[in-house]
């Protein structure tokens, strides 16, 4: 017996080195090794194992109490919190150039506060404590600030004839196998207890945090590398060279490509959805569940579609990024608005699972083309920045879209009805932006 066992270890073991080996190589190619861009991935793997982890603790228990009750205090939370983060994300970056190992110590102090947070919550589930809420949303806004941190180091570390669509794709990838993988090991841990997940996801952050740290210097140079802010004009009247929030704001959207411009507009609509549907689902299936069906089953199976579309335009990034990306950005946000609208008018399970599916699918390929957007049409002494703000702009859309899920009644038909024609408008405002630059210069004056 003693034999078998030791049989069956040595097997594992050779099946464990062997698929660490080849994972090792995956994220080594292309030159990926040698500039540090394969620890970035390794990182986001680590990363959403974690941020699974923490999902599947969660579930059903942060919802736990009376709707009513459940949506006041995640609306509260989000405007404490996220409010001055949403005001102060868009200058994080050029403050952190002004310190060395600025980058590299702001994402491991998102993660490290990801880890106490956890360390926390456990504690909280396991004592009912009231530090539940504060400390589930401060996980959110941390994972927040991870994304936005981590989109200034991944340009950084590009090899020679790499684009930022080849990156973000592997990066995506290695997202979707870390998420698997956090998540099948929490659901084995949550049998015991939902806290145990959460210990386990302490555990994965307080390793991504030593990775964070480990990321390759060159993560914290700008040599070579302009804000956007020294590319533009003073505002008229402004002789003392300072900008208000507004104008800095403007200037900076304005100085954008209008392709790029029209293509961050679709994205807002296509991240603003994903915000949506998260929130505004799971209160709705509590409140107002499918007759017939588990609220449960519903949420998974949306939630589960979501990640496969989101799976398989990670797949097609690569060889879809470079052709026409006005286009992919366009049919994303199209096909979110139908989806919506169908579910709107239509409301049932599958109109749902088509949503979900439609989601994570637009979301992924709207990210892609505005990735190769940005490759292409932002010149290199900018494309780090305008990169790094185009993923804050993105992340305060998901914020917005949440808001919005929390503030509506709890109906279906007028809840999608609204995120149909928020995206409407978003489409609107994009064909507005490519007719106004399709416009000669002087037909305004004619």
């Amino acid at each position: 017996m003693r034999k078998g066992a030791t049989r069956a270890g040595r097997a594992v073991k050779r099946v464990t080195s062997s698929g660490a080996r080849r994972a090792r190589a995956w994220t080594t190619w292309g030159g990926a090794g040698e500039t540090g861009l394969s620890k970035a991935i390794e990182l986001h793997f680590v990363n959403l194992a974690g941020d699974a982890a923490v999902t599947v603790a969660l579930a059903g228990t942060v919802f736990a109490m009376p709707t009513d009750e459940a949506r006041s205090e995640v609306a509260r939370f989000l405007l404490l919190t996220l409010a001055p983060f949403a005001l102060l994300a868009p200058f994080v970056g050029p403050l952190l150039d002004r310190f060395r190992h600025g980058r590299r110590w702001a994402i491991g102090t998102t993660l490290a506060v990801r880890a106490f947070l956890c360390w926390v919550l456990a504690d909280a589930l396991a004592s009912d404590s009231a530090w539940l809420f504060p400390a589930a949303l401060g996980c959110l806004v941390a994972s927040k600030a991870y994304s936005i941190t981590r989109s200034s180091a991944v340009p950084r570390l590009l090899p020679p004839h790499y684009t930022l669509v080849q990156a973000n794709s592997r990066n995506a990838f290695a997202g979707v196998v870390g998420m698997a993988v956090g998540g099948g090991l929490a659901g084995a841990l949550a049998r015991i207890g939902p806290e145990w997940s959460l210990r386990l996801a302490f555990a994965i952050f307080v390793v991504a945090t030593v990775l964070a740290i480990r990321l390759p210097e060159r993560v914290d140079s700008s040599t070579g590398e302009r804000d956007i802010d020294d590319t533009l004009p003073l505002p008229h009247g402004g002789g003392s060279g300072r900008r208000t929030l507004r104008q800095r704001v403007g200037a900076q959207v304005g100085s954008l490509p209008a392709g790029l411009r029209a293509a961050l507009v679709s994205s807002i609509g296509t991240r603003m959805l994903v915000g949506f549907l998260t929130l505004f689902l799971t209160f709705l299936m509590r409140q107002h569940p499918l007759p017939g069906t588990s609220a449960t089953l519903v949420l998974g199976l949306v939630l589960g579609t979501a990640g496969l579309g989101n799976a398989a335009a990670t797949l097609l990034g690569r060889s879809l990024g470079t052709r026409r990306p006005e286009a992919i950005v366009a049919f994303a946000l199209v096909a979110d608005l139908v989806a919506a609208l169908l579910t709107a008018l239509f409301y049932s399970l599958w109109t749902l699972v088509a949503l979900g599916l439609v989601t994570g699918l637009g979301v992924q390929l709207s990210r892609v083309g505005t990735d190769a957007l940005v490759q292409r049409d932002v010149p290199d002494a900018l494309r780090t920045r305008v990169f790094a703000w185009c993923e804050t702009v993105l992340q305060m859309a998901w914020v917005a879209g949440g808001a919005i899920g929390i503030a509506l009644p709890l109906v279906p038909e007028l809840g999608f009805g609204v995120a149909a024609a928020l995206l409407a408008a978003c489409l609107l405002v994009s064909l507005r932006i490519r007719v106004a630059a399709r416009r000669p210069a002087g037909a305004d004056q004619a």
